[in-house]
């Protein structure tokens, strides 16, 4: 499998880090690639017509994106414990993914009003409105999903890890350990796990 990456990208440290837990990320062929919100990597939009990573070439060639898509089917194929729970855990563990990716979604957007929009155009307002989400989605996490960041390793808590350290790669000034102190915990021990020390992001 060949594997378009960014070592800066939030939701491609979700996929090595899926991968890294179920065993199959030497399996995967990391192809660096140059993905931009406005001038697009060609050779990514050959596979994935929106030109973002993370996007996986399987075997048989055929394109598999976007992160949530990647991580299930490298869940179906990894030997390790499943990622993925079935029946009526499940959709709390995929609610926690969205959850996280959501609030990535919003750290992105805030993230290109600042470094990709020419200075004359952008709006404080719009910028102000995505870290509210952010700060809004982490005190959710901590009111509402520590017992579950307590007692599993799946997809939910791995998208809550990633996202959090995204905002202290990103956004340190937000500091979303004030008033989160056991998520903080949480989050420092989940970061001794060696999937997340062999991802963390640069650049």
């Amino acid at each position: 499998m060949k594997l378009f990456f960014s070592p800066a990208s939030p939701f491609v440290r979700k996929v090595m880090v899926c991968a890294i837990e179920r065993g199959i990320d030497g399996q995967i062929d990391k192809l660096p690639a140059a993905a931009h919100p406005i001038n697009q990597d060609a050779t990514i939009k050959a596979h994935n017509p929106t030109g973002k990573v993370p996007t996986l070439i399987g075997d048989d060639g055929a394109a598999i994106y976007d992160s949530r898509v990647i991580c299930e089917y490298l869940d179906a194929i990894g030997s390790a414990p499943a990622l993925f729970p079935a029946g009526a855990a499940r959709w709390p563990a995929l609610v926690l993914q969205s959850a996280a990716d959501e609030m990535l979604d919003a750290a992105l957007l805030a993230r290109y009003e600042s470094v990709a929009r020419p200075e004359a155009l952008r709006w404080a307002d719009w910028h102000a409105g995505q870290i509210t989400k952010i700060r809004t989605t982490v005190a959710n996490f901590s009111s509402s999903w520590l017992p579950h960041l307590e007692a599993k390793v799946d997809i939910g808590t791995i998208a809550v890890a990633v996202s959090l350290g995204y905002l202290d790669f990103r956004f340190p000034d937000i500091a979303w350990r004030d008033g989160n102190t056991a998520l903080a915990d949480w989050y420092a021990r989940f970061s001794e796990r060696p999937s997340m020390k062999a991802t963390v992001p640069v650049g």
